[in-house]
């Protein structure tokens, strides 16, 4: 046996910006070498950041990330860390067909030693890569300090065969794979499963490479892994942040003999790339693998919610946000969330009252502001309610949506006045079913909890609450919030469930009828009430227009409303 000492730079990059990309490489090559790492390895596509998306059809930013590439290799050389293997992703080109291509190379002594390209290429959920990339034809096995690894990249290691394959016959005695896997509730076990499995179907350990972070919808959790050919996990990395993950493993010295050029599983080629190093023995106090334990459910949707809320807003070049405070829990969770992503002194919260805002809420949302440290202005909207009233007349539901939009107006008149990013606090089950109004309480760049059922926006205020309570904190969201029935307050005592099933049973429905896919008669035949179920799945196919028009939000769910669940505005089938 042979040993490696690998690092695994868990790390955040940003689309689009090659040079800050390029230095954070750097930066995190120097401490991985200073740890006395033989084995570097970053993200999927890291030098570009992830996903770029139609980025990749412009041939300028494919030459930008190929030449940062080249320049990235000769700078490691030249600030004395060339001698340690870097393993980078990046954009580039196909060499028989110069199309697009989802790319790593390994960068050794100042030059790019091999270059290779994804393989199988994802198209489903929030992925369409047979839209930008060529797939590569090749297994690129490293020969390191007498060891043979095998590199992958992400999708390579989700589908059954290929370089899975490729790497068992090819004898290597570690499998990398580097990966930008978005996050969703739950993946961590399918990850950890899907893991073990290849590495028992490589014959070898495997260790698996998470970037972290967020790009606009998608949230990057991180949590990287590795495990031994039998499945036992050797490390994890935290979920939802930047870590250099350092570790020393033991791994079988090279024995396989094929040559360069010998075709493999799914026809891939084998290309041999010699790093020279003998084989080293195990130092006689091998470093401790981190082992973070995993989040429960609630507190690992609260970070994603974080991390890409902070993520839209600094990405975009914002410092400040701007909430309409209502005293409702919506809102109050969005806040909280708000405060924990970029600060308090960043977070600014306007009250808008009109004649139909009940004590309670005003002083909920005052009490959310001091529990919190948020700056909070009232600006009541009966001034502007009356002038509108008495040039237009309107009534019933134009009345209800005038106040909504009259708040959606002035949080602009304030974000252009200012310079905050507008958040958006409507829920997935709000958005579901079109209980949201059109230039009203949509207004925002972004929806922090977008992708959140009713349901759950209750358990993570409670959540966010009793952890605050547990460090001796003031819980942030005022309890009245929590506990009193969800309203709009755009009319006498007016509650939610006036217009909507209680949000338990809507949001069992909407979880089957749009997570699960199932149509009317399977959900009918759970024993749910018919005409329950035949309004709900109304409401959801009429509202599409309306989802259309709402900004992004973080992904959390396996399906959530624009990049999983594409549905055409008038559809007039209802499933069944």
């Amino acid at each position: 046996m042979a040993n490696l000492r690998l690092a695994l730079a868990q790390t955040d990059p940003r689309v689009g910006d090659i040079a800050h990309n390029r230095e954070q490489v750097l930066r995190w090559s120097e401490r991985a070498v200073a740890a006395g790492a033989r084995l570097i390895a970053f993200p999927e596509m890291c030098l570009t950041g992830y996903p770029v998306e139609d980025l990749a059809l412009r041939a300028s930013f494919v030459e930008a990330s190929r030449a940062a590439l080249v320049q990235l290799a000769e700078q490691l050389g030249a600030e004395g860390l060339g001698e340690t293997p870097v393993v980078v992703g990046y954009l580039g080109r196909s060499p028989r067909t110069g199309a697009p291509q989802n790319c790593a190379a390994v960068l050794h002594r100042g030059r790019v030693a091999t270059r290779f390209a994804k393989h199988f290429l994802p198209n489903y959920g929030v992925f369409d890569e047979y839209r930008y990339f060529e797939p590569g034809d090749q297994l690129p096995v490293l020969r390191l300090d007498g060891i043979d690894v095998a590199l992958a990249i992400c999708e390579d290691i989700w589908q059954e065969g290929g370089r899975v394959a490729a790497a068992g016959q090819a004898g290597a005695g570690l499998l990398l794979s580097v990966n930008g896997s978005p996050y969703e509730r739950d993946k961590d076990e399918q990850r950890l499963a899907l893991v073990r499995r290849r590495a028992a179907e490589a014959g070898c350990a495997l260790a698996y490479l998470n970037m972290v972070g967020a790009q606009d919808e998608l949230v990057f959790d991180g949590e990287s892994l590795v495990v031994d050919a039998a499945g036992r996990v050797l490390a994890r990395g935290p979920q939802f942040e930047e870590s250099l993950l350092v570790l020393d493993l033991e791994l079988p010295e090279a024995h396989s003999e094929l040559p360069d050029g010998t075709v493999l599983a799914d026809g891939l080629t084998l290309v041999r790339v010699d790093l020279g190093g003998a084989p080293a023995a195990a130092p006689a106090q091998p470093l401790v693998p981190p082992m973070v334990p995993r989040l429960d459910d609630e507190a690992e949707v609260y970070a994603a919610l974080v991390a890409g809320t902070r993520a839209y807003v600094r990405k975009n070049g914002f410092r400040s946000v701007l909430i309409g405070l209502s005293g409702g829990i919506d809102s109050a969770l969005v806040a909280a969330v708000a405060v924990d992503a970029i600060g308090a002194g960043n977070v600014y919260g306007v009250s808008m009252p009109s004649q139909y805002s009940s004590q309670h809420s005003r002083d909920d949302a005052a009490e959310l502001a001091r529990r919190t440290g948020l700056h909070l202005r009232t600006v009541p909207i009966t001034p502007m309610f009356d002038a509108y009233m008495g040039a237009l007349g309107l009534t019933g539901l134009a009345e209800e949506n005038l106040q909504s939009r009259l708040r959606g107006t002035v949080l602009m008149a304030i974000s252009n006045q200012e310079g905050h990013i507008v958040l958006a606090p409507g829920n997935k089950s709000e958005l579901a079913v079109g209980y949201s109004t059109l230039y009203g309480d949509s207004v925002g760049a972004f929806g922090p909890i977008k992708d959140v059922y009713k349901s759950m926006v209750f358990r993570l205020a409670g959540w966010r609450n009793a952890v605050a309570a547990e460090r001796g904190e003031v819980p942030p969201i005022p309890e009245n919030t929590i506990l009193k029935p969800p309203s709009a307050e755009l009319r006498p005592d007016q509650v939610d469930t006036d217009s909507l099933p209680d949000y338990a049973l809507l949001d069992a429905v909407l979880d089957r009828y749009v997570e699960g896919d199932q149509g009317r008669d399977a959900i009918v035949a759970e024993g749910y009430d018919p005409a329950v179920v035949d309004r709900v799945v109304r409401l959801v196919d009429v509202a599409e227009y309306k989802r259309r028009q709402y900004p992004p939000g973080p992904k959390v769910s396996p399906k959530n409303f624009g990049r999983d669940r594409r549905l055409p505005i008038t559809n007039a089938w209802r499933r069944g």
